[in-house]
């Protein structure tokens, strides 16, 4: 096996791709690696198979379980930030004046914090994204993008596709590289967690509330984490916030009731756009369900926990150390896959952030504070949006970051409806967490699976759901 992967050969041996072309189509099939067609939801054609790469994509195996070993000390932080409303409101101040999406998000959560509450019933389930930074030397290091605290995708898919290029490997014999695909199954590792909060929640009566979108291309990603739960004997229902402004009620006891059943759990798979919020309907649902002793996956803190803003703070120095005072090693993971982050709040430093981004635009990322890929701004464009806003306070909302430059590769990358080519790739690995907390115990604190989108190198921002990005499997190397 090559050092980068899958032999350039191998690759360009035109014969053997349009045979796997179709073995791969009916593959992904076959092990559900499915989504809904787009804009589409009345035809008869409602289900292809997801993007996905023809052949897994090499990732440095000391880089991959660097991401994997870091990850339960994001879990951590992720929930001791969600735990800290001085730190909360010192790092969204200057965002919420500007951000109005952010503000109504801060404003639940203000309003719920003036009310008492039971013993708290903490679920978290995130993902942390990286990319592999290649330095001028050679070498690459491991770089967080973000970390996505709400409605984390695609672990669902993500546990079927390693039968698929198994087979693909196969078919192709690459039998070396077929034994590198690693085991994955974070759909079971994410129904773990869930099934832990409600365990601990109390009611055999009560459900599981999946609040959703009302038209989902991605429902297959849910579907795999429900059937899992199902097994476990949880009864799971679907609700948009529409469903649980009319058909939800708080008892005095501030049980959450929709439609006449008590919800242990809200898993959150919407809510983390502001077109997610179709009126003022969707607010008042958020409201009820925050204000409830429903588990909330995740509660409005931690939601707020994930924010652009909140990632640039945390690189501060010295702030790491609020949060684990007495453990300089972990800090030190954490530390070490930061990207450079620079602040854009008025004064000093955000002035200096705003001259360094204008002189050199394409060594950074111009990040909103936005959900769901496709917000991202480069090049020339940053500095179009910057000096139309360098001396207003409409610049916080937005946080610089460090581009992040990884190797390209080579790879085809399947969709519905479009030819296949070989392009020239870059991949972001993302990794699982799952913990649950009860009062001050942490009950459950796991690293749940991975996850690999590979994109063509043409397109600067994007995930799968955007139509950007396909899924892909790591290749150890």
């Amino acid at each position: 096996m090559s050092a980068y992967g899958i032999p350039e050969e191998v690759l360009r041996d035109e014969g053997l791709i349009k045979r796997l072309e179709e073995v791969a189509k009916d593959t992904a099939l076959l092990h559900g690696v499915l989504m809904r067609t787009k804009d589409r939801p009345n035809s008869p054609e409602v289900v292809s198979y997801a993007p996905f790469s023809l052949f897994p994509s090499p990732v440095p195996r000391a880089l991959f379980h660097q991401a994997l070993e870091v990850q339960t000390h994001f879990n951590r932080l992720v929930d001791r930030i969600s735990q800290n409303p001085v730190f909360l409101e010192e790092a969204l101040a200057s965002t919420i004046k500007v951000d109005d999406f952010t503000a109504k998000l801060f404003n639940i959560y203000r309003e719920v914090q003036q009310e008492p509450q039971a013993l708290p019933i903490v679920l978290g389930l995130n993902r942390s994204d990286y990319m592999l930074d290649q330095s001028a030397d050679g070498t690459a290091s491991l770089k967080q993008i973000e970390i996505n605290t709400i409605a984390a995708s695609f672990g669902g898919l993500s546990s079927r596709t390693p039968d698929v290029h198994r087979h693909i490997l196969r078919f192709a014999n690459r039998l070396e590289e077929r034994q590198q695909i690693l085991d994955n199954n974070p759909a079971a590792g994410l129904a773990k967690g869930l099934a832990k909060a409600w365990e601990l929640y109390g009611s055999q009566r009560a459900v599981m509330m999946f609040l959703v979108e009302d038209v989902h291309r991605n429902i297959y990603d849910h579907r795999y984490v429900e059937n899992e739960l199902w097994l476990r004997d949880i009864p799971v229902i679907r609700r948009q916030f529409e469903d649980v402004w009319r058909g939800g009620s708080l008892d005095h006891d501030k049980r959450l009731f929709v439609d006449g059943q008590e919800v242990a759990i809200v898993y959150f798979r919407n809510g983390y756009m502001p077109q997610n919020y179709k009126s003022e309907k969707s607010w008042e649902a958020r409201l009820m369900i925050e204000r409830s002793r429903a588990v909330k996956c995740p509660d409005i803190s931690t939601h707020l926990a994930g924010t652009k803003k909140v990632q640039q703070e945390l690189a501060r120095p010295g702030v790491l150390e609020r949060f684990f005072p007495d453990e300089p090693e972990t800090v030190a993971q954490i530390r070490a896959t930061f990207a450079g982050l620079y602040t854009l709040d008025m004064g000093e430093d955000g002035d200096r952030t705003v001259a360094m981004a204008l002189s050199n635009p394409d060594q950074y990322v111009l990040k909103p504070q936005r959900e769901g890929g496709g917000n991202n701004i480069y090049g020339e464009e940053i500095c179009r949006v910057l000096e139309s806003m360098k001396n207003s306070t409409e610049r916080t909302a937005y946080i610089l970051m460090d581009k992040v430059r990884p190797r390209p590769g080579h790879n085809y990358l399947l969709r519905p409806d479009a030819p296949l080519r070989l392009c020239t790739c870059l991949s972001e690995l993302g990794v699982f967490g799952a913990y649950v907390r009860k009062g001050a115990e942490m009950v459950m604190n796991e690293c749940v699976g991975h996850l690999l989108r590979t994109k063509s190198s043409e397109h600067a921002d994007g995930g799968v759901a955007a139509g950007v990005a396909v899924l892909d499997n790591p290749l150890l190397v």
